[in-house]
């Protein structure tokens, strides 16, 4: 009777962290169906592009090509199966860019180790950030080249993607010669080009936020 006793009670500890386990695995699996599946609609109407507003269907972003720090042509395909965090920058900013891009090396940082987890970086003023000024840009802020990608481009096909496909900016505008947009965003987007989340990238507890919701996707 004594060595059944001693048996049913060590069987306890396993049952328990059996149950644990298995806790975690569903508080995890429950809350990434939670985190939202952004639409245009879910959106405030000012940060989308006129002609998507009434869209209700799930959005995928846009196919793009980019150039990147090191002259490299980066497409839609270099971040296929991946989960990734993009924002809009220009070098020559003086204010709000600079700590974007240190909270952006901090992620890189936190996920430095995640094969899954990569970052793109759109220069708004794409005529002034050519592929030299990227490289010394990318160098200072400590860019790992195959995790971030800092990019320049066509204009009107970037401020196309900041307004038509990752809704990064209120204002309306054509990417012509006077068209401007600067924005704090950090917008995830997971393996299936779905907008997950938008982040004020110069706000610490949001980085915080972002990196929670980052874990949740890569589980």
């Amino acid at each position: 009777m004594t060595s059944f006793k001693k048996l049913k009670s060590s069987k306890i500890p396993i049952a328990l962290a059996v149950i644990g386990i298995l806790a975690v695995v569903f508080f995890l699996s429950r809350r990434s169906s939670e985190l939202p599946v952004y639409s245009p609609q879910d959106f405030n109407p000012e940060l989308v592009d006129v002609s998507l507003q009434n869209v209700e269907n799930h959005h995928t972003v846009a196919d793009f090509k980019l150039t990147n720090q090191n002259g490299e042509v980066i497409t839609q395909s270099d971040y296929d199966n991946k989960i990734y965090v993009t924002d809009f920058f220009f070098t020559r900013c003086p204010s709000i860019c600079p700590i974007m891009s240190n909270n952006m090396e901090k992620l890189q940082q936190a996920f430095l180790n995640n094969d899954d987890v990569m970052f793109l970086s759109m220069s708004v003023t794409p005529e002034m950030d050519s592929v030299p000024v990227l490289r010394k840009y990318a160098t200072d802020k400590g860019v790992i080249d195959s995790k971030w990608n800092i990019t320049t481009g066509n204009k009107k096909h970037i401020y196309n993607l900041a307004r038509k496909s990752y809704f990064a900016v209120v204002d309306q505008g054509d990417g012509g010669l006077q068209d401007f947009i600067h924005t704090p965003n950090f917008i995830l987007v997971d393996k299936a080009k779905q907008i997950r989340g938008v982040y004020d990238g110069t706000n610490n507890d949001e980085i915080l936020r972002l990196i929670d919701d980052i874990n949740i996707l890569s589980n």
